[in-house]
């Protein structure tokens, strides 16, 4: 089942995303962030942006969620989306699914350009982004140092809309979000498809 996240799901969350910190290159993050920590972070994120979670049988088996790349006003038709799985919902079009919720989503906001900063040793997630419709914007080269070792990545971008002259900036999340029924037809024909 694929829903939009709530404060009470953040521990679960977390507990998804601390191994991620601990044991891979996949976030550049050192530590686990406290379960307050996290919660704030959640708190800030959507407030601009959606968070959503899969679940089965009362287990969320992933999230995906979206983040402003960039600060200044010129860049707020773009975001930043991610994804989190537990290895077991790996391979069964979970990832797909709640990637292309997220991405409806934010389209529905008004975001046209999705950017995917991607570590260089994650080629899982270089190949889910280009079946997806992403394509390399860019590299940056042994920028980031995590176990020990110099680490690069790739930009990769998806143009989900383009208005070539937008007249206001997207919705805020904590205002699109409110349009309920909308939002759970969204994420019911996404969850069948």
């Amino acid at each position: 089942m694929l829903r939009i996240a709530t404060e009470a799901d953040v521990p679960a969350i977390l507990a998804i995303y601390a191994p991620y910190v601990r044991n891979t290159t996949i976030t550049f993050e050192y530590d686990v962030p406290s379960e307050a920590e996290f919660l704030d972070r959640f708190r800030r994120i959507t407030r601009e942006f959606p968070w959503l979670v899969w679940e089965e049988n009362g287990e969320i088996l992933g999230y995906a969620y979206a983040t402003r790349p960039f600060e200044r006003a010129a860049y707020r038709w773009c975001a930043e989306p991610s994804i989190y799985l537990v290895s077991a919902a790996q391979g069964r079009g979970i990832g797909r699914k709640l990637y292309l919720a997220l991405e409806e989503l934010l389209k529905l906001q008004g975001c046209q350009v999705l950017l995917a900063l991607i570590t260089g040793e994650n080629q899982g997630s270089l190949r889910f982004h280009e079946k997806l419709g992403y394509s390399l914007a860019g590299e940056l080269k042994d920028c980031g140092f995590k176990f020990n070792r110099w680490l690069s990545v790739f930009w990769m971008e998806k143009r989900i809309e383009i208005v070539h002259n937008p007249m206001v900036f997207p919705t805020d999340w904590g205002v699109l979000g409110q349009d309920a029924q909308k939002i759970c037809d969204i994420l019911y024909n996404l969850s069948l498809s």
